[in-house]
């Protein structure tokens, strides 16, 4: 039967010009001297729509349109059980995060362009160059790249004193620490200055420690103490087991803004259940105060951005999960006990002295 369709069979034929099938050959099977394809069933999930369409639009191909033909109940069956709505649904969410480059559903479907996956593939993500937007990928293949290349300098490193600490001179207006903390599995990194002290994400240190191996070593001085005690004093507010009720301030607050739109989309029906979880603890922690400041500044950053075209619930949450990494919302620090176990330990220091 495989051999009326597969244009890559040894030996075709042309006996069918019709396949009727279940499931069972939506995966890995070629069936591309075909064009069209009927789905008789709706799948609540679009990525088997997708693997269906897959299996005649494949690269070699010899036909220049591939069409696809959905049936949907009829409208008093729909009523009852509103198939046509929770799959529409889903396949929007699926093209907003994603991307599509044809029409899955129905001929009103939105095409859009693969803006996620372009970015995982892209070497700005990977490299973190031509704009500012960077990801730890970068900093994993430096580190990849000195343990298999230059073994005496990943030992050296390894071997690192806690509370090694050093200084450069950088282009700032003033002085300024940041400093790595652990306590157990918790890590967090802190920079102090004229200001108090401020909770940075992974990236945002990174990117601060980021030199070259020119750069020359700086004399601390006096003021390093005082920043260190400043970074020192707001991890272990962070890092108490009793943590006093966290308050949010006025309309200008990052946290008290991210929230309002949160709240304004939260009970938007086309969100998915796992995208309603995620949304309902992004809302937790801002709420409590888990989350590090730089990551919220961010967030509302890019969510403001979005906004300033079309209020789109899909498309801020698809903002939401690019910009807070899922390791944040596991749980406050205060419920997260077990990971917070242990002394707490100043890991590195670095002292930037300005101009």
């Amino acid at each position: 039967m495989i051999v009326n369709f597969d244009a890559r069979a040894r030996y075709p034929k042309d006996d069918y010009r019709i396949l009727i099938s279940t499931e069972v050959l939506s995966e890995g099977v070629n069936l591309h001297r075909a064009n069209v394809v009927i789905n008789y069933d709706i799948p609540w999930n679009p990525t088997r729509l997708m693997q269906r369409v897959g299996r005649i639009n494949r690269v070699d191909t010899v036909f220049d349109k591939i069409y696809t033909f959905n049936f949907f109940p009829t409208k008093q069956s729909n009523d009852q059980i509103k198939l046509k709505e929770a799959a529409e649904a889903k396949i929007h969410a699926f093209i907003t995060l994603l991307g599509a480059d044809a029409r899955l559903l129905t001929e009103g479907e939105p095409i859009e362009h693969h803006e996620l996956f372009d970015k995982l593939i892209s070497k700005k993500t990977i490299t973190g160059e031509d704009g500012e937007e960077e990801s730890s990928l970068k900093y994993l293949q430096v580190i990849r790249n000195i343990r298999d290349n230059d073994p005496d300098l990943f030992e050296q490193i390894k071997r690192l004193p806690k509370k090694a600490r050093t200084a450069r001179k950088e282009s700032i207006k003033s002085n300024q620490l940041l400093t790595y903390f652990r306590k157990g599995k918790l890590q967090k990194f802190y920079v102090a200055g004229n200001s108090e002290a401020e909770e940075l994400d992974f990236l945002a240190a990174a990117k601060m420690l980021e030199t070259n191996p020119s750069m020359k070593r700086a004399k601390l001085n006096a003021i390093f103490y005082q920043l260190l005690d400043k970074n020192k004093e707001a991890f272990q507010y962070a890092t108490t087991d009793d943590l006093p009720d966290v308050k949010l301030k006025g309309g200008r607050d990052t946290a008290t803004q991210l929230l309002k739109i949160l709240r304004a989309i939260r009970d938007f029906r086309q969100f998915t259940e796992e995208q309603e979880q995620f949304l309902k603890k992004v809302m937790r922690q801002l709420e409590e105060g888990g989350l590090p400041r730089q990551t919220a500044k961010t967030a509302l950053k890019e969510v403001k951005t979005a906004m300033k075209t079309e209020v789109k619930p899909l498309k801020i949450l698809a903002v939401l999960q690019k910009n807070i990494p899922a390791e944040l919302l596991e749980g406050h620090l205060a419920e997260s006990s077990a990971k917070t176990t242990g002394p707490r330990e100043v890991i590195l220091s670095e002292y930037l002295i300005g101009n």
